[in-house]
C-alpha cells in the first residue's frame, strides 16, 4: 500500500472525527475570539496582566462549571450552586470569626482557617446531598429540587448574617489563595487548574464517570446493567455541593467578603459554559476539556469588550447569542446521530 492510499484510508476517519468533534469547533470559536481581540487591541489584551486576570476571573466559575458538567451528562440541572457557594461562604466565615478573639478573624492563624475551610466544604456537601436525595430517592425533578435549593440556600444565608456581609476574612487566607502567586502564576488559578485535572481525569479514566455517562445515555439500561442509579446521582449532586463549597472559599479567599448578593447568577453562568463546552443537555455526552473552554468564551467576551469599550450592555446580547447557536448545533448534531 502506497503512503497516499494509508493516508487516505486513515487519515480522512481521523479529520472526520475531529471535524464533528463539539470541543473542536467550541476551541476555534475561544481561539477566533482572542484573534480579534489581540488584533484590536494588542498593546492592552496581549498583556501578562490582562491573562492573569482573566484566569482569576474564570477559576470560582470553573470550579462550578466542573461539577455542573457531571450533572448535565446526567441530563439533570442544578440551579442551586451560586446559593450553595453564598451559603458555604457564610458559614465558614462565621466559624472563622467564632474561633477568633473578639470575633474578628482579620489576624487568624492557619488553624482556624483549615477549620473555615471544611465547614466551607462540607456547608457546600450538604446542600448538594440533600439535593440528590430529593432527585433520586424522592424522585422530584431536578428542575424544582435545585429551585427550590435556590431560594433555600440564599435566604438561609441571609437569616444567619442578617443580610450583611461577613467582612472578617483572615487576611492570611487573602494572601496567600486570594492574591498570591507561585512564579507568575495566582494561587486560585492553581487551586482551579487541580480541580479541573481531577473533574476531567475522574470522567475520562474511572469508573465513575463511565456510571456518570451510562447514566446521561439511558437510566433504565444503567440500572438494568448493574449501576446503581440512584446512589451515584446523590454522589455527583453531593460532589457539586462540594465544589460549591469550595468555589465559596475561593470567593472568600478573593473578595474578602461573603459577597451575599454577588453570585445570583453563577448558576446560570456555569450551565451556559458546560453547555458551550459540548455537553449536551439531553444527557450522555460532555467532557471537562469542553467546559473549561466554554468558561473562558463568556471571559474573553467580557474582558474583550471591555478593552475596546464596547457598551457592557452588548455583553449579555453576545453570550446568549453564541450559547443558543451552540444548543443549535448540539441538537443539529443529536438529530443527525439518531438518524442513522
Amino acid at each position: 500500500m502506497s503512503d497516499g492510499q494509508f493516508i487516505n484510508t486513515e487519515t480522512r476517519p481521523l479529520v472526520k472525527r475531529l471535524a464533528s468533534a463539539n470541543t473542536l469547533w467550541i476551541a476555534l470559536v475561544l481561539l477566533a475570539l482572542l484573534v480579534v481581540f489581540s488584533a484590536l487591541r494588542p498593546d492592552n489584551f496581549l498583556t501578562l496582566f490582562n491573562f492573569q486576570q482573566l484566569f482569576i476571573e474564570a477559576s470560582v466559575l470553573l470550579v462550578l462549571a466542573v461539577g455542573m458538567t457531571y450533572v448535565i451528562i446526567t441530563a439533570g440541572i442544578d440551579l442551586s450552586v451560586g446559593s450553595v457557594l453564598v451559603f458555604a461562604g457564610v458559614v465558614g466565615a462565621q466559624v472563622m470569626e467564632a474561633m477568633s478573639p473578639g470575633g474578628d478573624a482579620t489576624n487568624a492563624g492557619a488553624e482556624v482557617i483549615l477549620v473555615g475551610f471544611v465547614v466551607t466544604i462540607v456547608g457546600g456537601a450538604a446542600w448538594g446531598l440533600l439535593n440528590g436525595l430529593l432527585i433520586a430517592k424522592a424522585k422530584i425533578p431536578p428542575l424544582i429540587v435545585t429551585l427550590g435549593s435556590f431560594g433555600a440556600a440564599l435566604g438561609a444565608a441571609q437569616l444567619l448574617t442578617d443580610g450583611v456581609d461577613v467582612r472578617t476574612v483572615p487576611a492570611q487566607l487573602r494572601d496567600w489563595l486570594g492574591f498570591g502567586a507561585t512564579w507568575i502564576v495566582p494561587n486560585i488559578v492553581i487551586v482551579a487548574v487541580l480541580v479541573t485535572a481531577v473533574g476531567a481525569w475522574l470522567l475520562a479514566t474511572t469508573r465513575f464517570g463511565r456510571y456518570t455517562l451510562a447514566i446521561g445515555s439511558s437510566p433504565e439500561a444503567a440500572r438494568r446493567s448493574g449501576i446503581k442509579v440512584d446512589r451515584h446521582l446523590v454522589l455527583i449532586y453531593t460532589y457539586v455541593g462540594a465544589l460549591a463549597g469550595l468555589a465559596g472559599f475561593m470567593s472568600l479567599a478573593y473578595y474578602g467578603t461573603t459577597t451575599i448578593s454577588g453570585h445570583t447568577t453563577e448558576n446560570l453562568n456555569a450551565i451556559a459554559a458546560v453547555v458551550l463546552g459540548g455537553t449536551s443537555l439531553f444527557g450522555g455526552v460532555g467532557s471537562v476539556i469542553g467546559t473549561v473552554i466554554g468558561v473562558f468564551i463568556p471571559t474573553v467576551l467580557k474582558k474583550g469588550f471591555l478593552i475596546i469599550d464596547v457598551p457592557q450592555f452588548w455583553q449579555p446580547v453576545a453570550i446568549g447569542a453564541v450559547l443558543v447557536a451552540a444548543v443549535w448545533f448540539d441538537q443539529v448534531r443529536r438529530r443527525a446521530r439518531n438518524s442513522r
